[in-house]
């Protein structure tokens, strides 16, 4: 037992008189970490995301054009700009901006006919809003749709209802629902109803306009609105707690650099072997064991020292806290440090030359860190692809991480994970004592 703390205490000497080994470890974690979790939402999960650029060619300039792109720069998320089609084309195409919105000739006087009658003018279709776009931003083009949608309905019934422009349509409409034949001869009659009470209320906010000055009463400002409001409510581990995107973020910093970690101990034994210290070792009364359970150990220390490095700073920095099982926390975290210890002495087990192992074995635990979830939540990706992520140990990882932290989860939750990485370490760690060679041909 003496030997084998022995090794164990050598092991993480060497660790920490490499400065470099120490900072990449922990330092550049942390850094990176703090970045993708303000990205993520920060603490109490409100980022500050950036305003969607929206170009606005109009070609119209009706009243109904001119509301719309007052409606569309009224929006919070959209930076909207005007701009001419063929200038709106190259700037898309640069990536400059995410959409451009084309207003056609004649669409506020077709959109106000179409209101009502379902058709423009002469009984012709519904105008059309060009939408050229960045295929690289299909998000951001679904929020501008939306919003495109809303604003529409309310500046074209805004202007129906209460604008001059409007006023015409309604009358033109009235004397064109007779003989309009794509209209049923039984809705003939309702529609004449309806648009003779917009011709009324038309009338009367005119009246009532000219006496504003000496009763002080407003008139109705028109336009059709969302009829709700939502309100909104994030589910986390409790009432009044909120989301911290720095707790994701940091467990996903900790899972790729420690798999870097384990990474570095494979090579450091492949190394060992190739340059014959393995075989004088051999000849030493130490067993294959423990040699390699030492390597085990010691790995599984770093790595357990590095996470706690990297929460007390997410802790005190950033307010991130265990709100599940701690137990649980503890739990995940040493699985995932024994699953580490024998992926390295996995990756020593099976390389050949120092050059081709390194190669690989990054190109490996990049998928795995990338599959997992580490970069960015899992939930973000096609639902195949979440399916064959499940059988990655790093997805395992990171929702056993979510659970115990910010998820605030009991220990029964990190059970699955606990279990899944103590698989993988079982399975790893059969592979690197049967293919580890102590001499090299």
């Amino acid at each position: 037992m003496i030997q084998f703390l022995a090794l164990v205490r050598k092991d993480l000497k060497l660790f920490f008189n490499d400065r470099k080994a120490v900072v990449v470890g922990m330092l550049v974690p942390i850094v990176l970490a703090s970045f993708f979790g303000y990205l993520f939402g920060g603490q109490g999960g409100n980022a500050e995301t950036s305003k969607v650029p929206v170009l606005v060619i109009d070609q119209d300039g009706s009243d109904i054009s001119r509301g719309l792109i007052a409606q569309l720069t009224s929006e919070k998320s959209l930076d909207v700009k005007p701009s001419a089609l063929d200038a709106a084309r190259e700037t898309i195409r640069k990536g400059k901006a995410t959409a451009a919105i084309v207003i056609p000739r004649d669409f506020g006087k077709n959109a106000g006919r179409a209101l009502f009658t379902g058709a423009g003018e002469n009984g012709a279709g519904k105008p059309e809003l060009g939408l050229l776009y960045d295929p690289s931003h299909r998000v951001e083009l679904g929020m501008v749709k939306g919003i495109l949608s809303g604003a529409v309905m309310q500046t074209v019934s805004k202007e129906m209802f209460t604008g001059s422009s409007g006023r015409e349509m309604v009358a033109e409409s009235l004397a064109q629902v007779g003989d309009n034949s794509q209209i049923p001869a039984e809705y003939r009659k309702p529609l004449r109803d309806l648009l003779g009470s917009v011709k009324e209320l038309n009338e009367r906010q005119n009246e009532q306009r000219e006496r504003e000055g000496a009763s002080g009463q407003r008139p109705l400002s028109g336009g059709l609105t969302m009829p709700y409001e939502t309100r909104e409510q994030a589910i986390t581990s409790g009432d009044n707690v909120e989301y911290n995107g720095y707790a994701h973020s940091f467990g996903g910093m900790g899972v790729q650099f420690i798999l870097f970690m384990g990474l570095d101990v494979g090579i450091a034994l492949l190394m060992l072997r190739q340059t014959g210290l393995w075989q004088r070792l051999r000849a030493a009364p130490l067993s294959r064991t423990m040699l390699l359970g030492s390597r085990t150990v010691s790995a599984c220390l770093v790595a357990g020292i590095i996470l706690l490095v990297l929460f007390s700073f997410a802790r005190i920095v950033f307010g991130v806290r265990v709100l599940g099982s701690l137990a649980g926390m503890v739990g995940v975290c040493a699985a995932f440090s024994l699953m580490t210890a024998s992926f390295g002495l996995m990756v020593a087990a099976l390389g050949e030359t120092v050059e081709a192992t390194r190669g690989y074995s990054i190109m490996a635990t990049l998928f795995m860190v990338m599959l997992g979830g580490a970069w960015v939540p899992t939930f973000v990706f096609p639902s195949w692809l979440q399916k064959v992520s499940m059988i990655v140990p790093t997805r395992w990882a990171m929702d056993g991480l979510d659970g115990m932290t910010w998820r605030g989860l009991g220990f029964s939750s990190a059970i699955a994970p606990i279990a899944v990485l103590l698989l993988f370490t079982l399975l790893f760690g059969a592979i690197a004592v049967m293919r580890f060679r102590w001499r090299t041909d």
